[in-house]
């Protein structure tokens, strides 16, 4: 059964142009033309991912991602952007979306981008396990982690690189295998989501004297386990 992806956007060309390169490329499609048409449709179905403008009236791509992880649903996200400031691009990530893309965008780039965070989206559901480091547990299959026992709210993002992490747990692991196993680059990128990532889980998880997720300066990161 072909992947359901929902399109929002207040274009209908846009809507149209992406609509029929995600068919070709073997998707199912839903579209909204605005954010509240797009959290009515959400209630009665169950997409695998939304792709949503930003620049959008009534309701913004910023605000509707918000309302949608405020009801714990955590569908993956694909924000359009034809602003391309770091500012914005750090917001949407650190409400909830899990990739962007900027206008004017390819459309092989797209269906790469779309095809990746399908698929660790279905790589995280289909191997559930526990890990932990320290004081951080994580439950593959609930979807939770934990501090000394106290729930931490990650976002599905956030959630995928501390994963990551601690399956490697004391290894190095590099920007570059970061970016193709959380966001599926695999082209060689001077994007700097690695460390604003790094940075959100620290600002989470290094407490209670815990700062385990080390910078290897020139090498990439890893968590390790507090020394007694």
């Amino acid at each position: 059964m072909a992947e359901l992806i929902m399109i929002v956007d207040d274009e209908g060309g846009v809507r149209e142009l992406l609509r029929d390169t995600l068919r070709i490329a073997g998707y199912e499609t839903l579209e909204a033309d605005n954010g509240m048409s797009a959290l009515t449709a959400l209630r009665n179905s169950k997409p695998d991912l939304l792709i949503i403008d930003i620049n959008m009236p009534l309701m913004d791509g910023f605000d509707l991602v918000e309302r949608i992880r405020s009801t714990n649903n955590l569908v993956p996200v694909l924000m359009l952007t034809a602003r391309g400031e770091k500012q914005d691009i750090a917001r949407g990530l650190t409400l909830g979306a899990d990739d962007y893309v900027i206008k004017p965008f390819g459309l092989e780039e797209l269906v790469l981008r779309v095809k990746a965070i399908i698929r660790r989206s279905k790589k995280s559901i289909e191997i559930a396990k526990k890990l932990s480091c320290g004081p951080i547990s994580l439950d593959e299959e609930t979807h939770k982690v934990t501090f000394n026992g106290e729930e931490i709210n990650l976002s599905p993002t956030e959630f995928r690189l501390l994963q990551l992490l601690l399956e490697k747990k004391g290894r190095v692991l590099s920007k570059n295998l970061l970016l193709d196993e959380v966001w599926g680059i695999t082209f060689e990128s001077e994007s700097t989501v690695v460390d604003t990532y790094i940075s959100y889980l620290r600002k989470k998880l290094h407490k209670d004297g815990f700062e385990g997720i080390r910078t290897v300066r020139g090498v990439g990161f890893q968590i390790m386990e507090p020394k007694d």
